[in-house]
């Protein structure tokens, strides 16, 4: 597998602008090969003379390469954290942000077109160890060899873990927020929820819905309701909604409304298909899996006091199994979506991290 040559990241775009990097014909652990695989990033910032200076974020599960506006204007999904000046600086660091494996977001997933037909069904279940790997060759093609850290929450918790463990010497620092060494029965029992939301939508076709000029989006949107139930806290929902009703809607609660809002938001932007193989990548985690040892360089565990989705305890359990350096659990009550909202509390961790 013989990564697309990019010889100067600044040559293929600014900041905030989405390019592709081609990988070649990608075998997965399970031995399926992906044909003329691709892989869509962003960067941000200078790469320095002696490419000492890269940063690799790796985004949640319905996210994407967009972190930070950079010249696009256009804000990220960690517009307080990312950028000139902030916890990670910009004018400081060369921030990598790919879009994984899978996604459907400009890297190669179901829904990527091939003689006018997405690959739908056809497209392999790839694992968070395939999706590092990936991301590996993007590196080699920017002529990085190894990043100052990697930083991911959640399913990008998970990634920065195994990209870390799988490639340890390419990593000097890893920094995991809201994730686990593995997932648990209760986090495999909240993904076959989603998964049974979307498959059981009639309009799914078995992930060949695309054939069919139909979209599951019922199944999409009840999906994404199940999984932000996960990502919120009851003291939150409680805090936010408690027991009132839409003005002028008796019997429809503020907290159903806002349910249907995210979903509505998802199902605009996302794909079913490549929601159910991300969603089985995370179900199927396990950093300790074929390993004797486990190791992960400068790691650094963040947990978040309300997380319902990975409790504290379990993802103390990652700092422990590899003898992380810190382990910081930060008092919210948002949940599990803390690491995206609490910008000023991760953003002092990682400025200690990254000092």
């Amino acid at each position: 597998m013989r990564p697309h040559a990019v010889k100067s990241p600044l040559t293929h775009g600014v900041d905030g602008t989405v390019r592709t990097c081609r990988i070649g014909d990608f075998e997965t652990e399970n031995g399926d090969v992906i044909p003329d695989a691709h892989i869509a990033f962003e960067t941000f910032g200078t790469l320095n003379a002696e490419a000492t200076n890269a940063i690799l974020i790796e985004h949640a599960l319905t996210g994407d390469s967009h972190v930070t506006s950079g010249a696009s204007g256009v804000p990220g999904w960690w517009e307080d954290v990312v950028g000139p000046g902030k916890a990670i600086d910009t004018r400081e660091f060369f921030v990598v942000c790919t879009n994984v494996l899978g996604g459907c977001n400009g890297s190669t997933g179901p829904s990527t077109s091939v003689d006018d037909k997405e690959l739908g069904a056809s497209f392999p279940q790839v694992s968070i160890r395939d999706m590092v790997r990936a991301e590996a060759l993007v590196a080699d093609a920017l002529g990085i060899e190894q990043f100052n850290a990697v930083v991911g929450g959640s399913l990008g918790g998970a990634r920065a873990t195994e990209f870390a463990a799988t490639q340890p010497h390419r990593v000097q620092q890893t920094v995991v927020l809201a994730a686990p060494a593995y997932s648990s029965a209760d986090n495999i029992a909240w993904a076959h929820t989603q998964l049974q939301a979307i498959q059981l939508d009639p309009d799914y076709h078995g992930g060949n819905y695309a054939h069919h000029s139909v979209k599951p989006l019922y199944g999409l949107g009840l999906a994404r309701q199940i999984a932000h139930l996960t990502y919120r806290s009851g003291d939150e929902l409680d805090g936010r909604f408690g027991r009132e009703h839409q003005p002028a809607m008796p019997g429809y609660y503020q907290v159903q409304s806002y349910l249907d809002y995210q979903a509505g938001k998802l199902v605009g932007r996302f794909d079913a298909q490549s929601y159910c193989v991300l969603t089985r990548a995370l179900r199927d985690h396990d950093v300790r899996r074929g390993r004797s040892q486990l190791t992960v360089p400068g790691l650094h565990v963040v947990s978040l006091s309300s997380d319902r989705l990975y409790p504290p305890a379990q993802v103390k359990e990652l700092a422990e199994l590899a003898g992380a350096r810190s382990y910081t659990e930060v008092e919210t009550d948002a949940g599990h979506d803390g690491f995206l909202t609490e910008s000023a509390k991760v953003s002092q961790i990682l400025r200690t991290v990254l000092q």
